[in-house]
């Protein structure tokens, strides 16, 4: 069987990202990607958000994803993770997360090393949560760890239309992906040869 390209899974945050966002405008950039939809966009339900997300993975059928996900979409996706350990989501990049405390949620969250690699990415000055804190759930979830400066919440409205430093970040998480499985596939070769 011919081996599938990890799609691109985006999970926006709280009233979702409008069309001049940076996830609307990487989204674009890829045919087969997919966006999950929430049914009230208004109101921060962590256990329903991540539960929307294994919705939507469920509907698109078998194959791997790549998740890319802005403000309280990070914390639906960390809680997907935690509660699904067999997601196919193979790679997340997490962006300008939300504070879990603003939403007495912090207990609900994995509180060690994500089981996938992650990067979190912050801002110097986000009002929706502190770099200082952004670094502390980066080293409990094992994500590598990049702050822009102040650039705000990493969103249309600081600026972050087009967002090619994203853009880069799926490219190399696809290319990782491809490598990771061609090394899978020679090790079997090799052993199905040698025996």
């Amino acid at each position: 069987m011919a081996y599938q390209t990890p799609r691109l899974l985006i999970i926006p945050g709280l009233h979702d990202s409008g069309r001049a966002h940076w996830q609307s405008w990487l989204q674009a950039q890829y045919r087969d990607a997919r966006r999950v939809q929430q049914r009230d966009y208004a109101t921060p339900d962590l256990p329903r958000w991540a539960e929307r997300i294994q919705r939507t993975l469920e509907q698109a059928g078998p194959g791997e994803w790549i998740a890319v996900a802005h403000s309280f979409g990070c914390l639906a996706l960390a809680r997907h993770l935690l509660e699904q350990p067999d997601s196919p989501i193979r790679q997340a990049l997490l962006v300008a997360p939300a504070e879990p405390n603003k939403f007495g949620i912090a207990d609900l969250l994995p509180q060690r090393r994500l089981a996938i690699p992650s990067t979190l990415i912050a801002s110097q000055n986000d009002p929706w949560m502190s770099a200082a804190n952004a670094q502390r759930w980066a080293g409990r979830w094992g994500s590598s760890f990049s702050n822009l400066g102040p650039v705000g919440h990493i969103n249309a409205e600081s600026g972050f239309g087009p967002f090619p430093l994203a853009k880069r970040w799926v490219e190399a998480a696809r290319a990782r992906a491809a490598r990771e499985q061609r090394a899978r596939h020679a090790g079997f070769s090799e052993w199905s040869f040698a025996v």
